[in-house]
């Protein structure tokens, strides 16, 4: 047996004598002594319930360059077996809140599904249903909770197909929990609505001047009465967008989270994103700084920063998993109010990067999405190849004007996945007894 190529260590920096390890491809966190590492790097005989416990959690390979081209077919694989179609569908481009740093402003508007192309969307999936296939539908906009209606129709008619096809139907939902109210939530949970992702960004002064009500009015009140009342009967995925200058203020949202009395334990999770650029790639202005680029100094500083303040105060937090992109997989498009398709929603309105439309399906993009960018060398001799995959084509488009290299996550991981596992591992040592 072999060491991984895909395995990053640490001496534990509280723990004389203690080595963490991290298998990226297993996302497997290891604590040993520092013993028990150096008879396995060394090659020395492991008893045989240690070499299979290692080689369950990805620590140990029978061979290392075996496990290299494994990963090139990662995708094929995960893509002929999945029996799951996912469609994001955007039903609406209108929005009740004006953000300035909307990401859709480019080509937002008075823009909305039509029945015909409802109808259209309807079928489409239930043709997959017909093959075999679950349906998972995230609905997205500008604000979907504006066409609650449409929303109601095409889950109504999915979750009937779905029950005469044998298959499953579920539902998630993108909001910004204007509309996101106790009574319209009991409509929606019935038909197949699994989770909410919704955003409050920061303290009311911060929140109600990066997400005002188009009137100018602020949002923050009306968001948190309503996560407030739906929180107990429904899972909620809580994000925000930090500045370069605000994100130190946003655990007193958290406070306040936890002064209105949501239960961190009834939340799906709660993460922070620095703002970035527009669809068009311009940002901002004076109103606060864009992050384009996932090594930037200060938007690692504040990923660590607010990540254990979420920790700290018992909310849920994303962990350290794989990083592949949704235009990996061949059962994934997202559809726009229009019909055209497209593989991620960042790419919408450029039409370049439009791969179909429901009433033709959707044509080969290997080509213009790269999906081979990061089938290289470099990026299988990287132990962060399991979590990065060539990281974000779109901020590679927004640097250099085109998928031409991949968006290396080299830098930022070097700087931050320490401290991430640290995090990790104080957060599981305060709920359980520590293992030998």
């Amino acid at each position: 047996m072999q060491l991984t190529p895909y395995l990053k260590t640490w001496s534990h920096p509280h723990k004389p004598g203690r080595t963490i390890l991290l298998a990226t491809r297993r996302c497997a966190l290891l604590e040993l002594s520092d013993t028990m590492w150096q008879r396995i790097t060394s090659g020395a005989s492991l008893a045989e319930q240690e070499q299979a416990t290692l080689t369950r959690l990805g620590v140990l390979v029978t061979d290392r360059e075996t496990e290299k081209q494994a990963l090139l077919h990662t995708f094929d694989n995960q893509n002929a077996t999945s029996r799951r179609f996912e469609v994001t569908a955007v039903l609406t481009l209108e929005c009740n809140l004006a953000c300035p740093y909307c990401f859709e402003d480019p080509f937002r508007g008075n823009l909305v599904m039509t029945k015909a192309t409802a109808d259209l969307l309807v079928a489409r999936l239930i043709e997959q249903m017909v093959a075999g296939l679950d349906v998972l539908v995230d609905f997205y906009g500008g604000e979907a909770l504006i066409r609650l209606d449409l929303l109601l129709d095409i889950a109504g008619r999915l979750q009937e197909a779905a029950t005469q096809h044998g298959v499953s139907f579920t539902f998630n939902l993108f909001s910004n929990g204007v509309l996101l109210t106790r009574p319209n939530v009991e409509k929606l949970l019935p038909l197949g609505l699994q989770a909410v992702r919704t955003t409050l960004d920061g303290p009311p002064d911060i929140h109600n001047i990066q997400r005002p009500f188009v009137s100018g009015k602020g949002s923050f009140d009306t968001i948190l009465t309503n996560l407030v009342e739906v929180h107990d009967i429904l899972p909620l995925s809580i994000n925000g967008n930090y500045t370069r200058d605000n994100y130190h203020r946003f655990p007193e949202m958290l406070d306040q989270l936890l002064e209105a009395g949501i239960d961190p334990a009834k939340l799906r999770d709660v993460s922070f994103s620095p703002v970035m650029p527009k669809a068009d790639g311009s940002g901002l202005g004076d109103h606060g700084a864009t992050c384009a680029c996932t090594a930037e100094p200060w938007a690692i500083e504040a990923h660590l920063f607010l990540r254990q303040e979420i920790i700290r105060r018992g909310f849920p937090t994303e962990k350290i998993g794989p990083g592949a992109c949704m235009i990996e997989f061949e059962k994934d498009w997202v559809v726009n109010y229009n019909g055209d398709i497209y593989k991620c929603p960042v790419f919408m309105g450029d039409e370049s990067m439009r791969i179909g439309s429901l009433a033709e399906g959707a044509g080969d993009y290997h080509t213009s999405h790269r999906l081979d960018i990061w089938q290289n060398d470099e990026c299988l001799d990287c132990a962060y190849l399991p979590i990065c995959f060539g990281g974000c084509r779109f901020f590679r488009k927004l640097q250099t004007g085109a998928i031409d290299g991949v968006d290396c996550r080299r830098p930022m991981l070097d700087a931050s996945l320490k401290q991430l596992v640290l995090q990790d591992l104080a957060a599981r040592e305060s709920k359980i007894p520590s293992a030998c």
